[in-house]
């Protein structure tokens, strides 16, 4: 007995709601990057519940392509974190607007 599409959907709206939140809310830049993730496994959880319901393989492969997406975010998120954090001793990214020319 398999489980039905709907309560993949609904998992994956609960946590989109979640990272929306958690990116509207917070000032921390590392919960950013935290909410922008949970944002994106909201579409991968999507994209493979589509994929089971249909039969065909491609939202598994695109599944696929957000993860590496997600994990060049990391990356890049991760070296702008250290720079606000070597120059202002704190993640806090209202902090960032006096980096501008």
């Amino acid at each position: 007995m398999a489980v039905p599409v709907e309560y993949y959907l609904v998992l994956s709206a609960f946590v989109f709601c979640v990272g929306v939140f958690g990116l509207l809310t917070r000032r921390n830049a590392l919960l950013f990057l935290m909410s922008v993730e949970l944002m994106l496994n909201a579409a991968n959880i999507n994209f493979v519940a589509f994929s089971y319901q249909y039969g065909n393989l491609t939202g598994q492969v695109f599944s696929l392509f957000t993860m590496a997406l997600a994990a060049a975010e990391v990356a890049v998120g991760i070296g702008i974190i250290l720079v606000l954090y070597r120059n202002f001793a704190d993640v806090d990214v209202t902090e960032a607007t006096t980096l501008r020319w």
